[in-house]
């Protein structure tokens, strides 16, 4: 297993890389920034920043290239993330992208349809006045194209996700079928070995990209 580095400042200057790296580091005057003009964080926000950690994790990309991505994630499961990635590019399964909503103005449609994979943002849960998991920075959607959110009325928002509406892998020959999540994939027996729920468990509705920790 990794050692992770909890410093203040970012270290990692390029995005190619060939073996798993993470750092985790407080939210710096540039990520606020980033975060308030993204739209992501703002004064009311469930969350104070200084609870939240900035992460840059290493992961494959669908082209099997190792890219590193960028996360911010509650500081109470932020080594849990860490190691669950860690065990996600052990096992090869791939990431699309993995950017911070900030770069999609907060907007989570916009992040979900070019199937980013993401976690903290301040906003409420889909069809609620609640806060979503996601504002406490305990939520991670991944590869939310090939795993999306279908409501009770069987509705999917995104057209791309169409296709994988039907939950069944096909040989696992390209990195959208390995993307795909199911019940005992090895993935999701990841992210529930750290106490993370998956909303593909949920009875009505099903959020196949969500995983999220109380």
């Amino acid at each position: 297993m990794i050692k992770i580095l909890i410093i203040t400042t970012t270290i990692f200057t390029t995005t190619l890389f060939s073996a798993f790296n993470a750092n985790i580091s407080s939210i710096t005057p540039e990520i606020k920034n980033k975060m308030i003009r993204g739209n992501s964080w703002r004064k009311g926000c469930p969350v104070p920043l200084y609870n939240l950690r900035y992460l840059q994790l290493v992961y494959h990309d669908f082209n099997g290239r190792d890219r590193l991505g960028e996360m911010i994630v509650h500081k109470d499961v932020a080594n849990d993330v860490v190691y669950i990635m860690e065990e996600l590019y052990n096992i090869g399964y791939p990431i699309k992208q993995m950017r911070l909503v900030s770069y999609f103005h907060g907007n989570d449609w916009k992040s979900i349809d070019v199937d980013n994979t993401s976690a903290f943002n301040c906003r409420r849960a889909t069809g609620s006045k609640k806060w979503s998991n996601h504002a406490f920075g305990k939520a991670i959607d991944i590869n939310p194209i090939e795993n999306p959110y279908i409501s009770k009325k069987g509705h999917i928002s995104h057209k791309a996700s169409e296709k994988y509406r039907k939950r069944i892998h096909h040989g696992y020959k390209t990195s959208a079928d390995k993307a795909l999540l199911l019940p005992h994939d090895e993935v999701t027996k990841i992210f529930k070995r750290y106490g993370f729920r998956w909303g593909g468990d949920w009875r009505y509705t099903k959020d196949y990209q969500h995983f999220d920790k109380r």
